[in-house]
């Protein structure tokens, strides 16, 4: 399937969640990466600061924080470019892509981070995954060395081929739903 047919479909099943379905995503995706010996082992992680159709990521946020993690967000500039600052809820802005992101400049270096969690509306076997169409993600995590982890909905496990700049997600931890 084509990458704008899957963003699409992806975005409306999303949205089609209901509150209770979301929360219980939202809390398995923060037990499970606190699970990881990645997050475990880290002292700095990123996560996304999540739109209203996504996982909430405040939940492991907060608990990076109570586990004494510095914990970064994405900051977007133009021609692709992102970079991850200190997160401070205090100091967040929305973007003129309608998403929360820090005010600060502050770009912390890639080598410091130890593990990104990164966003997305569909990912295949191989770990690749279609994002929002920005590409910012893959220009990042191009030369990044660090651990990278998706937590994503059964639903948005997909068949579609990756293209030569994609870069596949390490570890893909998928939530499956109990009605089925």
């Amino acid at each position: 399937m084509e990458k704008s047919r899957v963003r699409q479909n992806m975005i409306v099943r999303l949205k089609a969640l209901s509150p209770q379905e979301r929360q219980a995503w939202s809390d398995w995706a923060c037990r499970s990466i606190c699970q990881q010996v990645a997050y475990q082992e880290a002292r700095t992680i990123a996560t996304f600061l999540s739109m209203s159709h996504e996982l909430d990521t405040r939940c492991l946020i907060e608990q990076a924080l109570r586990d004494g993690k510095v914990v970064l967000a994405p900051k977007t500039y133009g021609k692709g470019r992102m970079v991850f600052v200190p997160y401070d809820p205090h100091d967040l802005k929305l973007s003129s892509y309608g998403v929360w992101e820090p005010r600060s400049d502050e770009a912390v270096d890639p080598s410091e981070i130890d593990l990104i969690h990164v966003p997305g509306l569909a990912w295949n076997e191989a770990g690749y995954r279609v994002g929002y169409g920005g590409g910012f993600y893959d220009r990042y995590l191009k030369d990044y060395q660090g651990m990278t982890v998706s937590t994503i909905y059964d639903f948005q496990r997909c068949d579609f081929i990756e293209e030569e700049f994609d870069q596949a997600v390490r570890e893909v931890l998928c939530y499956e739903r109990n009605d089925k």
